[in-house]
């Protein structure tokens, strides 16, 4: 996947729903032509609508991507591969065909309580966390 230079990413979680759904629009917006990025989960549900709608404050749209699961990915060989929640870490310490593997833990904002505008809170904080995480990996390399 890194003969065209690129740097290929899969951003794993355990229902590839919010976390990693948003570091994979951080990553396409503000990486650029550098990066493939693409993420899934240990198992698919759906991309949860206030992750949207976080997203969508920074005018990044993932309305049109959809929940996946690992296996799809399993015969991929990615230059990282980047679990964000504990339980995704757990689940898969080793990935095959990945030449980096890291971890970044962020609270599940799909647990958050409250009203919608309280919720949505939680997910912006999720959501800038996961950005200042993008913005600090200068050393990502193909």
């Amino acid at each position: 996947m890194s003969q065209n230079k690129k740097i290929w990413v899969l951003f794993l979680c355990t229902h590839n729903s919010a976390r990693s759904q948003m570091a994979e629009g951080l990553l396409r917006a503000m990486g650029g032509d550098k990066f493939e990025a693409f993420s899934a989960g240990t198992e698919a549900t759906r991309v949860r609508p206030l992750a949207i709608k976080a997203m969508a404050e920074l005018g990044i749209d993932i309305s049109a991507q959809h929940s996946k699961v690992l296996t799809e990915y399993l015969s991929q060989p990615f230059d990282y591969v980047i679990t964000v929640c504990d339980a995704a870490n757990e689940s898969c310490p080793i990935f095959p065909g990945a030449t980096n593997r890291l971890h970044w833990s962020f609270p599940d904002p799909s647990k958050a309580t409250g009203s919608e505008e309280a919720q949505l809170m939680v997910y912006r904080q999720v959501r800038d966390e996961i950005a200042l995480h993008i913005a600090n990996q200068v050393t990502f390399k193909p």
